[in-house]
């Protein structure tokens, strides 16, 4: 009998050491108390609710939002706003219009001339493979980058800009390579 009652006693004693933990998963820490042969059973295992539960967020590093982003981001919203001779708001946009409210209603905004032809000699020009989404395309007379500038849109990269088309198209997203090689590019920013 008294072997019986040393054998459970060495069992309680190695129970009281192994954490709550390993035996009932990570809700519950602490370590368990064995119950002795006498019946007297103490058990203060720590609940959920008093102990933080630590999650592990995921850190990925984003990008930067540049001006640039944003100002093609705007373009895109205006998607879909009608074509006016002149125009220079949403009531309606014609080429450089739809350019300049896009710039000035950027981040602190940029004041960019009115014509395309002003915005082209404003901007710095720059090749496909530099410009970025928000930079502008610049159509010229002829293939002399040189030449009058009668049409702009605003880059959205690849070969896609926002641009005031005519009556009837309004603002759309297009392609610029029905321009051929009178295509430029031209940035402020960088």
């Amino acid at each position: 009998m008294r072997r019986n009652w040393l054998a459970g006693a060495a069992v309680a004693a190695v129970a009281i050491t192994v954490p709550v933990t390993a035996v009932t998963g990570p809700l519950f820490t602490g370590t368990a108390q064995a119950a002795t042969l006498s019946g007297q059973q103490k058990t203060t295992p720590t609940s959920a609710a008093k102990t933080p539960k630590r999650v592990l967020k995921k850190v990925t590093k984003q990008a930067p939002v540049t001006w640039n982003m944003v100002a093609a981001v705007l373009a895109k919203r205006l998607v879909g706003a009608p074509y006016a001779y002149g125009g220079t708001s949403p009531a309606g946009f014609d080429c450089s219009g739809l350019t300049q409210f896009v710039y000035r209603h950027t981040g602190h905004g940029k004041a960019i001339q009115r014509t395309a032809e002003d915005q082209f000699l404003q901007f710095r020009r720059i090749n496909h493979q530099s410009a970025r989404p928000g930079d502008l395309v610049f159509f010229h007379d002829t293939s002399d980058p040189f030449s009058f500038v009668y049409h702009v849109g605003v880059y959205e990269g690849g070969d896609d800009m926002v641009a005031a088309a005519t009556y009837g198209e309004g603002v759309r997203l297009q392609s610029f390579t029905w321009g051929g090689d009178t295509v430029t590019f031209g940035t402020v920013t960088h």
